[in-house]
């Protein structure tokens, strides 16, 4: 690696860093529950960026892997916290039947 792109990497994360802790203050301060929820899914995607950019810097892009599944746990996590704030319970069905199917 480059020093030119060792700078680049670093700036990178810097800036990642930056944008983190301007999600975390959103996080404390969102005034709606949606507000929080969308600041601690962009705070994981931030995360995933972080992680990608912390594995080219250590030389080791074999890391994106784990990258890549933690975006898929924050993914999946989203969806459930939105989903038990929605129905208020996890067991319900993504699907909804329809009222006169359910009278059959």
């Amino acid at each position: 690696m480059s020093v030119a792109l060792g700078y680049v990497y670093l700036g990178t994360a810097l800036l990642i860093i930056l944008s983190m802790v301007f999600m975390l203050v959103r996080l404390i301060g969102g005034p709606t529950l949606y507000d929080r929820l969308l600041a601690v899914n962009a705070f994981g995607t931030k995360t995933v960026l972080f992680l990608c950019v912390f594995c080219f810097i250590i030389d080791r892009p074999d890391g994106v892997d784990i990258a890549i599944l933690y975006a898929l746990m924050n993914f999946i996590a989203t969806i459930a916290v939105l989903k038990f704030f929605n129905y208020k319970a996890l067991n319900v069905g993504l699907m909804r039947k329809e009222s006169a199917e359910v009278e059959k």
